[in-house]
């Protein structure tokens, strides 16, 4: 009883941290902030190639080369072919890094998984199955349309959004902290139960890749923005990889979600500290 519970809270927390947290940066921004870094086709194409080649070609290497069972190399995959997750502006404010540069590379990244997973994981993984509406529909609804909402706002009633982005912002923060005390609580004997299997050392060969072709990826462009593609790239999409799972067995869906909660965790101390090293007063603002 006391597991549904924390589960369910778990799963609200993190809906109320998706949808706020999206709306607390269509308040903050402008649409021409968010749109403007992908007018740069090299950092586009070269994010492209890190999310969609170079991360999931190394998740589909370990989970053949590592002495992992069946669903745990699933869930390696799972994990590496699904980006864009609503967690990157979090991350990027965490690092004081662009915060407009994230929103529009997790849109990005987001659009091509809807379109990339559904074509390349069937032929990886036998027996699994992906319905682009699916994935897309949920993405559409507490992401895309929350995003969207507050960038009207903001265009329309400028001082509206102002005083709204804090309150969202701070809203999202504790549903944030919330949903991964629960989820820790629910899951914590399956992570338990994982340590010393193959499924931590893929994820974090997964995690270091992305972390690299996402700083790769931004070559050339001030080091904020490398940061800010880094944790991009190394940032999966947890939603998406799990809605491809529950086709396949409820065993997958749980080590994928014990794999995928190590990278936000790493990437959340990670991200902190980058930002406590920041000292450029532009990549603060």
């Amino acid at each position: 009883m006391l597991s549904e519970t924390l589960a369910t809270i778990a799963q609200v927390a993190m809906l109320v941290f998706v949808v706020t947290s999206m709306a607390a940066m269509g308040l903050s921004l402008t649409l021409d902030r968010v749109v403007r870094p992908l007018r740069d086709l090299r950092l586009v194409a070269l994010l492209l190639v890190a999310n969609f080649l170079a991360v999931p070609a190394v998740a589909i290497a370990v989970s053949r080369v590592l002495p992992m069972d069946a669903t745990s190399a699933a869930a390696i995959v799972l994990i590496g072919a699904c980006a864009g997750a609503p967690f990157l502006p979090k991350l990027a404010q965490l690092a004081k890094g662009d915060l407009a540069l994230s929103v529009g590379e997790m849109v990005l990244l987001m659009v091509a998984t809807v379109l990339y997973a559904p074509l390349v994981v069937p032929l990886v993984i036998e027996g699994a199955t992906v319905q682009p509406w699916d994935i897309a529909s949920s993405l559409v609804v507490l992401m895309l349309i929350p995003l969207g909402i507050g960038l009207l706002v903001r265009a329309r009633y400028t001082e509206l959004a102002s005083g709204w982005a804090g309150p969202a912002g701070q809203a999202a923060n504790v549903a944030l902290l919330l949903g991964l005390g629960a989820a820790l609580l629910v899951t914590w004997r399956d992570v338990l139960g994982a340590i010393g299997s193959w499924i931590f050392v893929g994820t974090a060969i997964v995690l270091a890749t992305g972390l690299l072709a996402g700083y790769l990826a931004a070559w050339g462009r001030p080091r904020g923005d490398a940061v800010v593609s880094a944790l991009a790239t190394a940032q999966r999409n947890l939603a998406a990889a799990v809605v491809v799972a529950f086709s396949l067995g409820g065993d997958v869906v749980v080590v994928t979600l014990v794999g995928a909660l190590v990278i936000p965790i790493v990437l959340i101390l990670l991200a902190g500290e980058l930002g406590r090293r920041t000292t450029d007063p532009a990549a603060a603002a």
